[in-house]
Protein backbone atom coordinates (compact mmCIF):
# COMPACT_ATOMS: atom_id res chain seq x y z
CA UNK A 1 0.00 0.00 0.00
CA UNK A 2 1.41 3.39 -0.95
CA UNK A 3 1.18 6.44 1.21
CA UNK A 4 -0.17 9.55 -0.46
CA UNK A 5 -0.43 13.00 1.00
CA UNK A 6 -3.68 14.84 0.62
CA UNK A 7 -2.41 18.25 -0.42
CA UNK A 8 -5.35 20.62 -0.99
CA UNK A 9 -3.14 22.87 -3.12
CA UNK A 10 -1.73 20.21 -5.46
CA UNK A 11 -3.14 22.07 -8.42
CA UNK A 12 -0.78 25.01 -7.77
CA UNK A 13 2.35 22.94 -8.14
CA UNK A 14 3.33 21.25 -11.39
CA UNK A 15 5.84 18.95 -9.68
CA UNK A 16 5.20 16.66 -6.73
CA UNK A 17 2.91 18.83 -4.62
CA UNK A 18 3.58 20.79 -1.47
CA UNK A 19 5.67 23.85 -0.86
CA UNK A 20 9.01 23.72 -2.60
CA UNK A 21 11.77 25.39 -0.57
CA UNK A 22 13.69 28.25 -2.09
CA UNK A 23 13.25 31.82 -3.24
CA UNK A 24 10.80 30.83 -5.99
CA UNK A 25 8.21 29.82 -3.40
CA UNK A 26 5.10 31.87 -3.84
CA UNK A 27 3.62 34.07 -1.11
CA UNK A 28 0.13 33.25 -2.35
CA UNK A 29 0.74 29.53 -1.90
CA UNK A 30 2.11 30.07 1.61
CA UNK A 31 -0.88 32.22 2.53
CA UNK A 32 -3.31 29.61 1.20
CA UNK A 33 -1.63 26.91 3.29
CA UNK A 34 -1.91 29.08 6.38
CA UNK A 35 -5.58 29.80 5.67
CA UNK A 36 -6.25 26.07 5.43
CA UNK A 37 -4.30 25.40 8.63
CA UNK A 38 -6.13 28.13 10.56
CA UNK A 39 -9.51 26.90 9.30
CA UNK A 40 -8.65 23.58 10.97
CA UNK A 41 -7.90 25.51 14.18
CA UNK A 42 -11.30 27.19 13.89
CA UNK A 43 -12.93 23.75 13.83
CA UNK A 44 -11.03 22.90 17.00
CA UNK A 45 -12.12 26.10 18.76
CA UNK A 46 -15.71 25.53 17.65
CA UNK A 47 -15.63 22.05 19.19
CA UNK A 48 -14.78 23.31 22.69
CA UNK A 49 -17.81 22.67 24.93
CA UNK A 50 -20.01 25.41 26.36
CA UNK A 51 -18.78 28.00 23.84
CA UNK A 52 -15.34 28.11 25.44
CA UNK A 53 -13.67 28.65 22.08
CA UNK A 54 -16.16 31.11 20.64
CA UNK A 55 -13.93 34.17 21.06
CA UNK A 56 -10.90 32.46 19.54
CA UNK A 57 -13.00 31.11 16.69
CA UNK A 58 -14.47 34.51 15.86
CA UNK A 59 -11.04 36.19 15.88
CA UNK A 60 -9.58 33.52 13.61
CA UNK A 61 -12.60 33.72 11.29
CA UNK A 62 -12.04 37.45 10.93
CA UNK A 63 -8.34 36.95 10.17
CA UNK A 64 -9.15 34.32 7.53
CA UNK A 65 -11.76 36.59 5.93
CA UNK A 66 -9.28 39.47 5.75
CA UNK A 67 -6.59 37.16 4.35
CA UNK A 68 -9.01 36.06 1.62
CA UNK A 69 -9.74 39.70 0.82
CA UNK A 70 -6.03 40.43 0.46
CA UNK A 71 -5.82 37.56 -2.04
CA UNK A 72 -8.87 38.71 -3.99
CA UNK A 73 -7.54 42.27 -4.18
CA UNK A 74 -4.00 41.01 -4.88
CA UNK A 75 -2.65 43.36 -2.21
CA UNK A 76 0.84 41.98 -1.63
CA UNK A 77 1.46 44.11 1.45
CA UNK A 78 -1.71 42.84 3.13
CA UNK A 79 -0.99 39.28 2.00
CA UNK A 80 2.37 39.43 3.80
CA UNK A 81 0.72 40.97 6.87
CA UNK A 82 -1.97 38.29 7.10
CA UNK A 83 0.51 35.53 6.32
CA UNK A 84 2.59 36.64 9.32
CA UNK A 85 -0.52 36.90 11.52
CA UNK A 86 -1.89 33.50 10.50
CA UNK A 87 1.54 31.90 10.85
CA UNK A 88 1.49 32.74 14.56
CA UNK A 89 -2.02 31.43 15.24
CA UNK A 90 -2.35 28.39 17.42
Amino acid sequence: MTSTTNDPLDFLDNNTGGIQPGPQTDLIQHLLYEIIRVKELIKYYDSIPNGGGQLGSSILNELVAEAYNSLVNYDVILMKKYYDLLLNCD
